[in-house]
């Protein structure tokens, strides 16, 4: 959207009525605005930086947050959480769901991202053995999601915490024991360059897109179905929240709902799929809050950030933050009290295994106000899986003896949805029958159609999915943009 003569921005982003998209075709539409759907955006923005094709943009959400909440100075720790656990900003859609209890959805521009952990790493070379594609036609992708996304093995350097619990993990049986690779801008504001968003989200993506040619957002826009004439891709029919409904017309649609959502849409478009909904895997995860006497650290003891990979085992890790690490820049004016005690928490990961019982389905006369029937969703845990998770807590609790720490409170299991990985639902792949895309993405039998979040990740390792559905979209992206 343009902006000239006397038109003023009511919004800290550029709005276009959803009436006026609809009298668009658009070369490229995409649906959601979350980590892939705004990597994507970004990467065509670039590409086609100096075209005139037409780039849309819709998102079912509104506008909640102009950054990652972190970020925001009115945030502490406390109303950080209060205001993410509001119903009115996430919604809790695992109650509806047996098997998968723990999962939450956050309907608004820039999806999950403005609340995710920002641990960043990649996948492992062994983790892509399953894979249509290789390492190494990820790595320049890699290399670009890193760059836009600030990832750091910084965040706490100099830190007494870090460097002791480093050398002690590495001494007993850890030495593969790292820094954790977190997605946080640590550059200080200079040359007129500002940093002031230090955590990562997709709010950064459509800034930078912004910054680059114009495109058109809107919110509030629920996508109900994929609209296909003669095989091909031809828009989406949106739905607002009056219920009226409005046909956006587009030569190319990214669907970039979610692991959740993007099935649903093309379960209720009938776009054919053997494994669309199937295959849903996600991390089983061991937490664990555990303590220190200050006493063990330097005056000045800092913060710790700590990534481990497991020896004898590549499909497990462990990684734990103490004393405050996201938010000890909101304390800055506070005089808090010297602590004899200092905290931290812990998680063993491990994945799940990619089974196509696994699913998500609609489930008949659960129809939401749109009309969409609602997702149902199939899940346990396969005898390989159950034999794993005492590897979780024994990996856990030797970690913590090795780092010469004590438990606050006994490890535990956390449900099925609160990882917040998960992924697999429109995975890629080279066969119609075991997967829902080709290796970039676009949905078998349907030119125009791709998919780009983490719906489409095969995850094969216990590392959070982010990054590696941040490489995908951009790789899309560039597929697309080559078209």
């Amino acid at each position: 959207m343009n902006l000239s003569g006397n038109e003023s921005m009511d919004h800290w982003i550029p709005l276009t009525p959803i009436e006026t998209m609809s009298q668009t075709e658009y070369d490229v539409l995409i649906v959601g605005s979350g980590a892939g759907g705004g990597a994507a955006l970004w990467r065509l923005c670039q590409k086609w930086k100096n075209s005139g094709r037409r780039i849309g943009l819709i998102e079912s959400g509104p506008l909640l947050l102009p950054t990652h909440g972190r970020n925001m100075a009115t945030m502490n720790e406390e109303r950080f959480v209060k205001y993410f656990e509001n119903p009115l900003h996430t919604e809790y859609i695992g109650k509806f769901w047996p098997e998968y209890p723990g999962a939450r959805m956050i309907r608004a521009l820039g999806g999950r991202t403005l609340q995710w952990y920002q641990v960043s790493p990649r996948l492992n070379p062994d983790d892509f053995h399953s894979w249509p594609i290789t390492y190494d036609e990820l790595i320049p992708y890699y290399l670009t999601a890193e760059q836009i996304m600030n990832v750091t093995s910084k965040y706490a350097a100099g830190s007494s915490i870090q460097e002791i619990l480093l050398e002690r993990l590495r001494s007993n049986g850890f030495p593969g024991a790292t820094d954790t690779p977190l997605a946080a801008d640590l550059e200080a504001t200079r040359y007129g360059q500002i940093h002031s968003n230090v955590f990562f989200s997709s709010i950064i993506f459509l800034a930078h897109a912004l910054n680059t040619r114009p495109f058109d957002l809107a919110v509030r826009s629920q996508a109900v179905r994929v609209l296909i004439d003669k095989g091909k891709t031809a828009g989406v029919e949106v739905m607002t929240p009056d219920l009226k409904t409005y046909p956006i017309r587009a030569k190319t649609v990214i669907l970039s709902c979610g692991t959740w959502e993007t099935p649903r849409l093309l379960l209720h478009s009938g776009i054919p799929g053997r494994a669309i909904g199937h295959y849903l895997t996600n991390h089983m995860k061991v937490f664990a809050d555990v303590k220190g006497a200050r006493s063990q650290f330097g005056e000045v003891a800092g913060v710790a950030s700590l990534w481990i990979p497991v020896p004898e085992n590549k499909w497990e890790i462990v990684y734990g933050f103490g004393t405050d690490p996201f938010h000890y820049y909101w304390y800055a004016y506070e005089q808090k009290p010297l602590l004899n005690e200092l905290k931290f928490r812990f998680v063993s990961a491990g994945p799940v295994e990619q089974r196509y019982e696994n699913r998500v389905f609609l489930e008949p006369g659960t129809e939401d106000e749109y009309g969409v029937p609602r997702l149902q969703v199939s899940f346990s845990h396969s005898n390989q899986d159950r034999a794993r998770i005492p590897e979780l807590f024994r990996t856990i609790r030797t970690a913590v003896h090795g780092m010469g720490l004590d438990f606050d409170k006994e490890p535990w299991l956390i449900a099925p949805g609160e990882d917040n990985h998960e992924c697999g639902t429109c995975r890629m792949g080279l066969d119609p029958d075991t997967s829902a895309t080709n290796t970039y993405g676009q949905i078998h039998g349907i030119p125009g159609l791709f998919a780009a979040d983490s719906s489409v990740v095969r995850l094969t390792g216990p590392a959070n999915p982010m990054l590696t559905t941040v490489a995908l979209a951009i790789r899309t992206a560039d597929y697309i943009s080559r078209k």
